[in-house]
């Protein structure tokens, strides 16, 4: 590991870079490939987690984004990877939603270790199953996990399901009635920021600039993603305090960042493709609360993945003479990322 990492930029330096790793991890968690937009989703996670009273989730994110970058390395899995943070992004959804929805013991922290290690070689696994589709395991390695180890402190004592929901049956809910300017643009605001399970419009903000900073056109479209989400949820009435909380924005932020900016070159064609995207992912989003619901546990990011999936899988090729290869999104694969980035820089 310590020679992976290690640099010629004298003492200090290897240390320096694997906390950049260990940024860009964070970054990765919307495709970006950038220590200062880590550095400012990290900021934001901290910012939101306190405000909220949940300060531990801050730490949690630390400790899962190291785990499983560490992970990597120990498992001597292709330094490319861990150089730009593809280590790491499970790892720190992880280490969000562990103290989001279990008690503060030992057991949970050792739960959280566990559980970021085990999703570096599931993400692993996962890509070489879907490698000949040519389609990647996203976030999913997290979501799997993170649903096995939920459902299974159901079961443990030591694993305490306090902030958890209580499984259920879908029953009724209240839609919102009225609503003023100023709290659909927290509610906009809050989906953005629920991508790491933070309620908070400030993290929101946090979030755009980091992404602002690496790549403009990732900043516009997760703003589209999370506004025509909140809107369509709004028009069909769904729940009002799922629509409060930014619980119908966060997927599709996700979604349409992979298929407007990430996948796809920017263009007219892959913005239809995105918005449909989203469209989409709205109502795998709602039929997921209803499957879930009667376990308890959250979807997560799981209707991203589906729903980018679903627009992935086909091929259809905007820009490329050849059949597109979305198993990975490496500069050498994915040309355009390096354009949308302000100065072309990483870093």
């Amino acid at each position: 590991m310590a020679n992976t990492i290690a640099r010629s930029g004298g003492a200090g330096g290897g240390s320096f870079d694997f906390i950049k790793i260990l940024l860009r991890g964070t970054g990765q968690v919307m495709f970006q490939n950038s220590a200062w937009t880590g550095l400012l989703f990290m900021i934001g996670i901290f910012w939101g987690a306190y405000a909220e009273g949940q300060g531990l989730v801050g730490w949690g994110a630390l400790l899962g984004v190291t785990v499983s970058t560490v992970t990597g390395y120990l498992l001597g899995f292709p330094a490319k990877d861990g150089e730009q943070g593809l280590w790491g992004f499970n790892g720190v959804l992880v280490g969000c939603a562990f103290p989001t929805f279990m008690g503060n013991t030992v057991w949970m922290w050792l739960a959280l270790a566990l559980c970021s290690a085990l999703t570096t070689w599931v993400r692993a696994g996962f890509n070489n199953v879907m490698a000949p589709w040519k389609v990647n395991s996203f976030t999913f390695p997290f979501v799997f996990c993170t649903w096995m180890f939920l459902l299974a402190a159901r079961a443990m004592h030591g694993l305490p399901t306090t902030h958890m929901a209580d499984p259920a049956l879908p029953a009724a809910f209240s839609s919102l009635e009225s609503i003023r300017f100023g709290d659909l643009a927290v509610y906009w605001l809050k989906g953005i920021g629920q991508v790491f399970l933070i309620n908070s419009w400030v993290t929101g903000i946090c979030f755009l600039a980091g992404l602002f900073l690496c790549s403009r056109w990732a900043a516009l479209w997760a703003a589209i993603g999370s506004a025509l989400a909140l809107l369509t949820v709004v028009a069909l009435k769904a729940s009002g305090s799922d629509i409060s909380d930014g619980l119908y924005g966060y997927s599709p932020v996700l979604t349409a960042i992979a298929l407007a900016t990430v996948f796809y070159k920017p263009n007219f064609r892959s913005a239809l493709w995105a918005v449909l995207g989203i469209l989409v992912t709205v109502f795998i989003q709602a039929g997921m609360y209803m499957l879930m619901a009667p376990v308890g546990i959250a979807t997560l990011t799981g209707p991203f993945c589906i729903t980018t999936w679903l627009f992935l899988l086909p091929l259809v090729r905007f820009d490329d003479e050849e059949k597109p290869d979305h198993s990975n999104w490496y500069p050498e694969n994915k040309k355009h990322l390096a354009a949308q980035q302000p100065g072309a820089k990483t870093e």
